[in-house]
């Protein structure tokens, strides 16, 4: 997916060096993940503060601030974990932007309070863009009311799939994370085909196949403002 980087203005620029340790002290890290720090990140910076004194825009209880952090990596890989620790360390949604060899590569969480408890964050799987290179000219903040819009505004280019129509952004999270389950079970169905040499066995296979594709086929299908489903 084609990356889209923002102009964050300079008002909210905090540019401040963020400790692989202060993260550690902010929940039960494991000794695996705390290596994975240590293989595969070189710096954090904690890059800019979207809050109301910076972007001028109302806050809300579901986003009070939206933070922006850059994390300089050793190699072209970061393993969700990292990202999950940092996410866990920090109550406000965050925008990663990951940095290699001259490349950016934007990636985020949906990230909401708990409605069981307010004081915790619940955080979706990851979407992310193509890397990019580092000097790719950067888009102006879209023009929002509240940073709950900017929010979702900046989450959009990360889905794989678009919106539906009155879909809000908790919604259309949630769907891409159906569709991911189903892509998986896709995945290991046709791993099935593939070993079964049983020609019975192979049909009832080839069945689940088929219902699964159509399940995901649903998910994906875009749908026109009345609900019906988009022909090409």
């Amino acid at each position: 997916m084609t990356a889209v980087l923002f102009d964050y203005p300079k008002k909210a620029a905090f540019g401040r060096v963020l400790p692989k340790n202060k993260i550690y002290e902010h929940g039960s890290v494991s000794s695996a993940v705390r290596q994975l720090f240590v293989r595969q990140v070189e710096q954090i910076v904690w890059q800019h503060k979207l809050a109301p004194e910076t972007v001028n825009l109302k806050a809300s209880t579901a986003v009070p601030e939206i933070q922006i952090f850059s994390i300089a990596l050793k190699g072209d890989e970061l393993k969700p974990e990292v990202l999950r620790c940092i996410d866990l360390a920090i109550s406000f949604p965050i925008l990663f932007e990951l940095r290699f060899d001259g490349k950016v590569k934007p990636i985020a969480a949906f990230k909401r309070p708990s409605e069981a408890d307010s004081a915790k964050w619940v955080t979706s799987e990851y979407f992310d863009g193509d890397w990019v290179p580092a000097d790719m000219p950067r888009k102006h903040l879209p023009m929002v009311f509240d940073l709950q819009a900017l929010y979702g505004n900046l989450l959009m280019p990360l889905m794989p799939h678009p919106a539906r129509p009155a879909e809000d952004l908790q919604a259309q999270v949630e769907r891409m994370e159906r569709i991911r389950l189903k892509q998986r079970e896709l995945e290991r169905c046709e791993a099935r085909l593939r070993k079964e040499n049983q020609f019975n066995r192979k049909v009832a296979i080839n069945a689940e196949l088929r219902d699964l594709k159509q399940e995901l086929d649903n998910l994906t299908r875009p749908l026109s403002a009345s609900g019906a489903a988009v022909t090409s």
